[in-house]
């Protein structure tokens, strides 16, 4: 697929806007390789090619080992992941896939307030709804992966 224009060029003053709420989520507290596996598996989620690429190179270059970046769309299933990354996890999907479902079930909220508190899950909440604004970004515009760098963004 080839690209149909670069959307940061496009609406310069749009990404900056996306930027500054990505700050704030990279900033908020919540560990780094947290942040990587909510945005790998949002970004599974939608298929979203050039963000996968991009998660999992960022995820690898601060640690995150192969196994677990393999076994993050089963990780209900994989014993690799602590009782916090797994609520994480299930809030991400929940959000995710929020316009199918209408609901966030109270499991999933009750799993997610156990781990986070109220700051922190509003900060995960604004970490899903950014990668999914990215993935809507990168989509539809064909936002070519391949040509990341880790940490290319992080200035």
């Amino acid at each position: 697929m080839t690209q149909r224009f670069d959307y940061h060029h496009a609406s310069p003053e749009g990404f900056k806007a996306m930027l500054g709420l990505q700050r704030h989520v990279d900033n908020c507290g919540i560990e780094h390789s947290l942040l990587e596996l909510v945005k790998t598996r949002a970004s599974q989620i939608n298929g979203c090619a050039y963000c996968l690429d991009m998660h999992t190179q960022d995820a690898r270059a601060a640690g995150e080992t192969e196994q677990r970046l393999y076994l993050l769309n089963a990780w209900r299933e994989s014993p690799f992941y602590s009782a916090r990354e797994r609520a994480a996890l299930a809030w991400t999907e929940a959000l995710t896939t929020i316009a199918d479902t209408r609901d966030v079930p109270d499991e999933t909220y009750a799993q997610a307030r156990a781990q986070f508190s109220e700051k922190e899950l509003v900060d995960l909440s604004l970490a899903v709804i950014v990668i999914n604004g990215w993935n809507r970004l990168a989509i539809p515009f064909r936002a070519e992966p391949g040509h990341y760098h880790p940490g290319q963004y992080a200035k």
